[in-house]
C-alpha cells in the first residue's frame, strides 16, 4: 500500500497499474469470502450460498444491531462477527431462494446525511476501497437534488480523505478563515487552528 503522497507522485500509467493491481487483490479477497455482498446508501445486501436442500427452519440467523451470525444447524457458522456499523435491526430481514440466503441489512442512521459506504460487512474481513465506488449514474440521477448533493459530497469527501486532503467541510472552514483574514488584516492568525 502506498501513501497518498507516493500515489500522487506516480505517473498516470503507474497509478493505473497500481489501481489495477489493487482491484485484482480486492476481487480475490472478496471472492474468498463465504458470501458476496453489495450496497447502496441505505442497505447492505449479503448473499450466502447454502448447502443443497437447506430450508429456513434449518438455519440460525441472528441479526443484531452490530452483530451478524448465519449458521446451518449442526454446522460451524458460515459467518459470524461484528458489523462495520450499526444497522436498523427491526428493518433488516432474510430470505432463502434457490439455495441462496439473502440478508438485507438496513444501515442505521438517525439522519440520512450520516449514511456512508461500508468498506466491509464484518470488521474482521478484508476491506474494499470505498473511494472507488461509483454509484450507477442512472440511480444517481434519479435521486432528488438534496440526496444527490449529499451522495456527491460523500464521494468527494471519501476521495479527499483517502488522499490525505481536506474534506468539503474542512475546505469551507479554510475558505471562511481566508475571507476573515482579508477582512481583518490587523489580526494575527499565526496560531489559528482549524478543527
Amino acid at each position: 500500500m502506498s501513501t497518498p503522497a507516493e500515489y500522487d507522485a506516480m505517473t498516470k500509467e503507474e497509478q493505473e497499474a497500481f489501481d489495477k493491481q489493487a482491484r485484482e487483490k480486492e476481487r480475490e479477497e472478496q471472492a474468498a469470502l463465504p458470501y458476496s455482498w453489495t450496497q447502496d446508501l441505505e442497505t447492505v445486501t449479503v448473499s450466502v450460498p447454502l448447502p443443497s436442500g437447506t430450508r429456513g427452519k434449518d438455519c440460525i440467523v441472528d441479526i443484531q444491531r452490530r452483530k451478524l451470525k448465519v449458521q446451518v444447524k449442526g454446522s460451524e457458522p458460515i459467518l459470524e462477527g461484528e458489523l462495520f456499523e450499526d444497522i436498523a435491526k427491526d428493518d433488516s430481514s432474510w430470505t432463502i431462494d434457490g439455495g441462496v440466503m439473502t440478508i438485507e441489512l438496513e444501515k442505521f442512521s438517525a439522519h440520512i446525511k450520516s449514511h456512508r459506504w461500508w468498506p466491509h460487512v464484518l470488521t474482521h474481513h478484508p476491506k474494499i476501497d470505498t473511494t472507488k465506488i461509483q454509484p450507477e449514474n442512472s440511480k444517481l440521477s434519479d435521486l432528488d437534488s438534496e440526496t444527490r448533493g449529499m451522495v456527491e459530497k460523500m464521494m468527494f469527501d471519501n476521495k479527499q480523505k483517502a488522499m490525505g486532503k481536506p474534506t468539503s467541510d474542512e475546505l469551507k472552514k479554510l475558505e471562511m478563515l481566508e475571507k476573515f483574514k482579508k477582512e481583518h488584516p490587523e489580526m494575527d492568525f499565526s496560531n489559528a487552528k482549524i478543527g
